[in-house]
């Protein structure tokens, strides 16, 4: 069954080469979207056993992953079917097989039991990505592509070199030389504290530049403003949860190997405080809509950071938030999507008025604002507050007062730029486009929107105890 849900999507990108038509081909995305979907829920019911090689293994942190992935590309397959309609100027072949490719890949990370077969995932995530942000085809979208694509590579290749190093530390060890993680587990103890140290510098570094965490992010602004929205949503939302769980990995690595896991701790509290407060100072009056959310999502890497730097009661909020920021950036990226499509820009100087023009994508480009910054009732609320109300139980009291004011910070420059956007009458010389909000462009962003809303006021059983899950193998005694 896992191994169904790594191929079907490499088949599926298969059927999007074939197909000759443009109309024709984006039906494919959900096509293949469904099934993966319905794959998905019962891997979270039944788990495979362990591949023969141990190499491939869903556990609980990969469920959780998984499962935000596939529900996220779902929406967004169905989305893409009513976008590609206003986008038949251009083909959407590579469109489609790059998106399912890169189904595939999301999908063998969060199986991956064997580092370095997760480094590879990894890294095909990033290759199949970068035609897309070029879907454009403009002088700034090559920019952000490039500057995606080597930033991002070089942080993948010091990742490599991370793992090289831990190898090593397994073979000083007089032990031999692995990279998969129960037997790295089992004996992290006995590793050579030097060389483990050194890896896990590098695989911080590595894998957070790939998740875009400060002061690794420059690639996110040019990327996130240039992709179209439902590769954005795909970036923010499943991209960055395969590097979060590599991180996670490294993390369970470190808790293992005794003391190394408080150095671990204290780089990513630094590292998560820093992406919040860049985030809270690049968003005030942002000229760039698309870009707000590209500073927007540093901050919610930097949010994941932090609880994972403060361990304990807040790693049931990171995880919490992982699942919840991945489709709450669905709900901003889709429907931004649409409001560029009708403006024909990104620039808030010239975006005015939205909700006049477009009652339901910037209502819920709105309610997605007013969900991604903490606020009752939305889900994103819940996993921040468990976060921060951990910080202060543990006595983190300068952090939980630096987590609160950098949010009201963002709250507050989000704000300045959200709701003159949304308010008022559009400019009268804004270009008129043919663009009009239609069921297949509202319905999946407000689908993703009544999922984070209902999170928010009840929390279902299953995924309670995933979640619970999923914490415990992040909460093992040292």
């Amino acid at each position: 069954m896992l191994t169904a849900a790594v191929l079907l999507p490499l088949a599926g990108a298969l059927a999007a080469w074939i197909v000759p038509d443009n109309r024709l081909r984006p039906l494919v995305l959900p096509a293949v979207a469904v099934p993966h979907f319905l794959l998905t829920l019962a891997l979270m019911v039944w788990t495979p056993p362990p591949s023969p090689q141990g190499w491939i293994f869903l556990d609980p942190l990969g469920k959780i992953v998984l499962l935000c992935i596939s529900t996220l590309f779902l929406v967004c397959a169905v989305y893409a079917v009513g976008y590609l309609a206003y986008r038949r100027d251009r083909s959407n072949r590579v469109l489609c097989m790059g998106l399912l490719a890169c189904l595939s890949a999301m999908t063998l990370v969060t199986s991956s039991q064997h580092l370095g077969l997760l480094w590879v995932a990894v890294e095909t995530t990033t290759v199949t990505m970068a035609p897309l942000i070029y879907f454009n085809r403009n002088a700034r979208s090559i920019e952000a592509t490039w500057k995606y694509l080597l930033i991002c590579s070089v942080g993948i290749a010091l990742a490599l070199l991370g793992l090289f190093f831990l190898a090593y530390a397994t073979l000083v060890a007089h032990r031999d030389a692995t990279l998969l993680l129960g037997p790295i587990l089992a004996s992290a103890r006995e590793l050579n504290p030097g060389w483990l140290h050194a890896s896990f510098i590098f695989m911080l570094v590595g894998f957070g530049s790939k998740m875009g965490i400060a002061p690794l992010h420059s690639w996110k602004p040019d990327a996130y403003g240039e992709a179209p929205g439902l590769v954005g949503a795909l970036l923010a939302g499943g991209l960055v949860n395969c590097a979060f769980l590599a991180i996670l990995r490294v993390y369970q690595i470190s808790l293992a190997s005794g003391g190394e896991y408080l150095f671990f701790q204290k780089a990513l509290l630094t590292m998560g405080l820093i992406s919040m407060g860049l985030a809270a100072v690049f968003m005030a009056r942002q000229a760039d809509f698309k870009r707000m959310l590209a500073y927007s999502s540093v901050e919610h890497v930097g949010i994941l950071a932090v609880a994972l730097g403060l361990g304990k009661g807040a790693l049931f909020g990171a995880l919490f938030h992982l699942l919840n920021n991945g489709l709450t950036k669905g709900v901003l990226f889709l429907s931004s999507g649409n409001i560029h499509r009708s403006f024909n820009s990104k620039s808030t100087e010239v975006v005015r008025g939205a909700l006049a023009r477009l009652p339901w994508s910037a209502g819920l480009f709105l309610a997605g604002f007013i969900a991604i910054t903490g606020s009752p009732p939305f889900s994103p609320f819940v996993s921040e507050f468990s976060i921060v109300s951990s910080a202060f139980v543990e006595g983190r009291y300068l952090v939980g007062g630096l987590f609160l004011f950098f949010l009201a910070v963002i709250f507050i420059g989000m704000a300045l730029t959200v709701l003159p956007l949304v308010m008022g009458e559009p400019p009268a010389d804004a270009e008129r486009t043919d663009y009009r909000d239609r069921l297949l462009t509202v319905g999946p962003p407000l689908a993703l929107l009544g999922m984070i809303l209902m999170l928010g006021v009840w929390l279902p059983e299953p995924l309670l105890r995933l979640l619970g899950e999923g914490a415990a193998l992040l909460e093992a005694t040292p």
